[in-house]
């Protein structure tokens, strides 16, 4: 294996140092223009090279992530402590040399000498590196596979309120960020513009520089009235793990808090006000910009009001207008309930949106004042509407998942542009064979990594360390939707049956699970309730799972069980939505659709219906340990990547751009 400082020499030239590709617009104008032969060698070298700067920002990325662990909190021998005035200071350029050696298949082979620096009982070991070096291992043959390009590329630009990873609250970001390189991967032209938030982590944005300023509509209080003037905003271009982004808020000298806080959402600013200027800012800057995208792709109620404003303000009558509208609903809990007042932000009154074949929220008829709702906005004045499964998209329009707006979804003319469409995951952001976030990577092939990074959690949270106990998850935003109930069952189910449970989750239900923390389960040799959210234990969790629980009421996708596929983990889900369209139960008959029963399901809500899938799921593990293995292995093999639900993405595109 080559040493990180070969690598980095290798790739010496990624960061910082391209420009934006000249052809863009050549390759925005796409099939609207014939081309010569010459312009056709020319694009086909320009995409060659696009792609191959891809790959080397992806491996670079990768790269960085590593070295940025080891030199944070790489111990220093006295050895090393003696010679350090001779090295380089710590930097792009420091070298950590990895020296090959095979991976080892069992715990004992290993020992505490393989470079793994194991933790010890209250340290927040997740906070520093796992290892004294990192030791990816070399990419499987398996895991090579070619990548699909599409002829005829479009213009695609996302509006979104998140990006993994610097602004991630959910998996709306994680979606946007992987479906955007996906695409990109596909040989199309994407953008995507987020809020430029006051706690963006500025040092994750590669190229970062100031694109222009413009001026845009907006409604103001003034006396009692609403009044429009223009809001001077500031436009930034960079890009995020290898993806063009533009990124919007009010210039500096504009005295507005719109996205200023620490945080992403509940900032100090009013969020409904916020994207609806958002909304009219992205549309405003493409328009002075002269940039006309084939699709214009908005990512639930934080964008839906673009639907609007660009078929009202921008292209009243759809005269000469290539660009068509998608909206993509992540999840219908939050609809955007607006004033027709609060849409005056947008610089245009909310008065003509208010009938019910438009924007009229049905639910406030007869109230004085009635209200509007920018996701049944977004509905009605889409070309095309997407959710994030096939059964998900099925409960809307044909169960009780749509709520109010199911008579929305009931007229022929919207159910028409519904399409469900399963996310995927980012399999380079969620590798177990590179992440180096853990102390032993693996993969199918080489999977004995697995027993390490169980014992390296097992350690670090101070669980009694028993390779052959087995290990229980929930990685889960603690709040109704994710069957709170449930996972608590989980928990007692899963102690008494002589396993352990590890709970990494935040948010409204935390009393339930600090009260545990603190009393019942404290100390507890076999439990672990870690009410907080850290991404970098996330990852480390994953790794040392054996059974990951997913117990929600609904889900429209959902991204942990196939992150817990990916990670070599069984899941056990309850069989809604995205759950359903993923896992397939190993005790089921029939083929399943991904070629593979990969887990335990069940429908009920209640107790007694979780201990159906779990009691089976441990009783596999405890009784058969050499077929859990070869499901654990086959699980990792799976193909839960972008690659199939771009394809499908794209061809909505297609069918809404021809129309």
């Amino acid at each position: 294996m080559a040493s990180l400082k070969q690598a980095w020499d290798s790739r010496a030239l990624v960061r910082g140092a391209h420009p934006r590709p000249r052809l863009v617009k050549t390759r925005i104008l796409g099939p609207m223009m014939p081309r010569t032969v010459c312009q056709v060698a020319k694009i086909e070298e320009t995409v060659s090279l696009e792609e191959e700067l891809m790959r080397l920002r992806r491996e670079n990325e990768l790269l960085r992530k590593q070295l940025a662990l080891y030199q944070q909190s790489s111990p220093i021998t006295p050895d090393a402590a003696a010679t350090s005035a001779s090295r380089p200071a710590v930097g792009p350029e420091a070298v950590v040399e990895v020296l090959p050696r095979p991976l080892p298949t069992t715990v004992e082979e290993v020992g505490v000498d393989g470079g793994i620096l194991w933790p010890t009982p209250g340290e927040r070991f997740w906070e520093r590196a796992p290892r004294s070096a990192p030791a990816p291992l070399e990419r499987g043959t398996d895991q090579q596979r070619p990548q699909e390009r599409d002829l005829n590329t479009l213009h695609v630009v996302h509006i979104t309120a998140e990006m993994a990873p610097i602004a991630k609250v959910g998996g709306l970001g994680d979606v946007v960020t992987g479906l955007a390189k996906a695409a990109l991967a596909r040989g199309h032209f994407v953008t995507v513009m987020l809020p430029f938030y006051e706690s963006l982590p500025v040092d994750q944005i590669d190229d970062l520089k100031h694109e222009m300023d413009v001026e845009v509509p907006k409604g103001y209080r003034w006396d009692g009235e609403m009044r429009v003037g223009p809001l001077r905003t500031s436009v930034f271009w960079g890009r995020v793990q290898g993806c063009p982004v533009y990124l919007l808020r009010p210039a500096e000298d504009s005295n507005s808090n719109i996205f200023r806080g620490g945080k992403i959402y509940g900032g100090s600013y009013n969020e409904m006000e916020a994207y609806l200027y958002f909304c009219r800012a992205c549309l405003e800057y493409l328009h002075v910009s002269n940039q006309h995208p084939h699709i214009l792709q908005l990512h639930d109620w934080h964008a839906a009001a673009a639907a609007l404003l660009f078929w009202e303000v921008y292209n009243p009558g759809a005269v000469n207008s290539r660009t068509r509208v998608m909206l993509t609903i992540h999840n219908m809990e939050n609809t955007g309930e607006c004033r027709q007042d609060e849409f005056f932000f947008t610089g245009m009154a909310g008065e003509p949106f208010a009938s019910i074949d438009k924007a009229l929220d049905e639910r406030t008829i007869g109230h004085n004042p009635e209200r509007l709702n920018l996701m049944k906005g977004g509905i009605v004045y889409s070309n095309a509407i997407t959710t994030v499964s096939p059964t998900y998209a099925n409960e809307v329009l044909n169960g009780g998942a749509a709520g109010w707006l199911r008579s929305t979804f009931a007229r022929p003319e919207l159910r028409s542009k519904f399409h469900g469409i399963l996310n995927g995951i980012d399999i380079e952001e969620w590798d177990p064979a590179t992440d180096p976030l853990l102390p032993a990577n693996y993969d199918a092939e080489r999977a004995g990594g697995k027993a390490l990074c169980k014992k390296f959690l097992q350690q670090g949270l101070g669980l009694a360390v028993d390779e052959h106990k087995p290990l229980v998850a929930v990685v889960s935003r603690l709040v109704p939707q994710k069957g709170i109930h449930l996972i608590k069952a989980a928990l007692f189910r899963t102690v008494e049956r002589g396993g352990q449970f590890v709970l990494l989750g935040s948010g409204h239900s935390d009393p339930v699970f600090r009260s545990l923390a603190d009393g019942q389960f404290k100390d507890h040799p076999d439990c672990r309730l870690k009410i907080m959210y850290s991404e970098r234990l996330a990852h480390q969790i994953y790794a040392a799972a054996d059974v990951v629980v997913v117990p929600s009421m609904f889900e429209p996708c959902g991204l942990t069980q196939m992150i817990a596929l990916r990670y070599g983990a069984v899941p056990v889900v309850r069989r809604t939505g995205g759950l359903a369209d993923t896992v397939f139960d190993v005790d089921g008959s029939g083929a399943a659709p991904t070629g593979s029963r990969n887990g335990y399901t069940f429908d009920g809500a209640d107790d007694g219906s979780l201990y159906g899938a779990l009691d089976r799921a441990l009783q596999l593990y405890e009784q058969q340990p050499s077929r859990w293995s070869s499901l654990s292995r086959e699980n990792m093999r799976l193909d839960v990547s972008w690659a199939k639900s771009a394809k499908s993405y794209v061809e909505v595109y297609r069918s809404i751009a021809a129309a």
